[in-house]
């Protein structure tokens, strides 16, 4: 499954220019053959725009994921992306998974918040494994620091997802997560994962992009430089299995040794 990672921060503050910029890339991202695109954590808003967080956020069958569903079903590819979830009085940092016929098919609610600024303007969620089926492919849903607790994709793997994708708003000096963590986190639980970024500077954040779709085998498929981007890179199913037939760690865990672990 040709996989597109939208390295870009879009137009912080702008819903509707958010829009725009992503169904342009979802148009370049179809033509190039690619049947999910995958856009970076709070992409619909921006991430640094302070109290328009909650003045932005909607609920997950609102306006915007209504659009979005348009934006796949004319192209014809499954869309990914991050955004303010309005639930009730909460505001969540969650990410969104809409197939290519439109369909909302699953949703995330970071669970891990990063800082004082995210601690004040979203509550966690509380599910840490998220699945769809898509394209034969067991997808699941992260975003950002919740790919740098190895628990977290680690009941991913127990869980079966085969390719994980992980929306991040990732910030210097933190760019060795980028290259190093999340080839390290594909190997040592047998997936895919697809770490798409924001990029540039929003206020006191300057994003490190670097944006990367890592394989089972710890290798890069591909990786975006500094600057805004559209990378593509296979996933491949065969390749998978063979993979995790040659590398059984799920097979060799010990689980009664872990138990202190929580």
């Amino acid at each position: 499954m040709r996989t597109a990672l939208l390295q870009s921060s879009g137009r912080p503050g702008s819903t509707v220019e958010n829009l725009k910029v992503l169904d342009e890339a979802a148009g370049r991202a179809a033509a190039a053959g690619a049947a999910l695109l995958a856009a970076p954590e709070m992409f619909l808003t921006g991430y640094a725009i302070g109290d328009d967080i909650a003045r932005l956020a909607e609920p997950a069958d609102g306006d915007a994921a209504d659009a979005i569903a348009d934006i796949a079903s004319r192209h014809g590819l499954a869309i990914a992306y991050g955004y303010p979830e309005r639930s009730s009085d909460a505001v969540h940092n969650s990410a969104q998974l809409i197939s290519a016929d439109g369909t909302r098919l699953a949703n995330y609610r970071k669970t891990h918040l990063f800082g004082c600024f995210e601690r004040d303007h979203f509550t966690p969620g509380d599910q840490p494994v998220v699945q769809a089926e898509l394209n034969g492919l067991r997808v699941g849903l992260m975003i950002c620091y919740d790919v740098e607790f190895p628990e977290n994709v680690r009941a991913h793997a127990l869980a079966g997802t085969d390719l994980l994708l992980v929306p991040t708003a990732q910030m210097h000096p933190f760019q060795f997560v980028a290259e190093c963590v999340v080839p390290v986190r594909a190997f040592e639980n047998q997936m895919y994962v697809a770490y798409v970024n924001r990029v540039g500077q929003e206020r006191e954040f300057e994003f490190v992009g670097l944006s990367t779709l890592a394989g089972p085998d710890g290798i890069a498929r591909t990786r975006a430089g500094r600057g805004e981007e559209l990378v593509l890179a296979d996933v491949d199913p065969a390749f998978l299995a063979a993979s995790r037939e040659a590398n059984p760690y799920l097979k060799d865990r010990r689980p009664g040794l872990y138990g202190s672990l929580v």
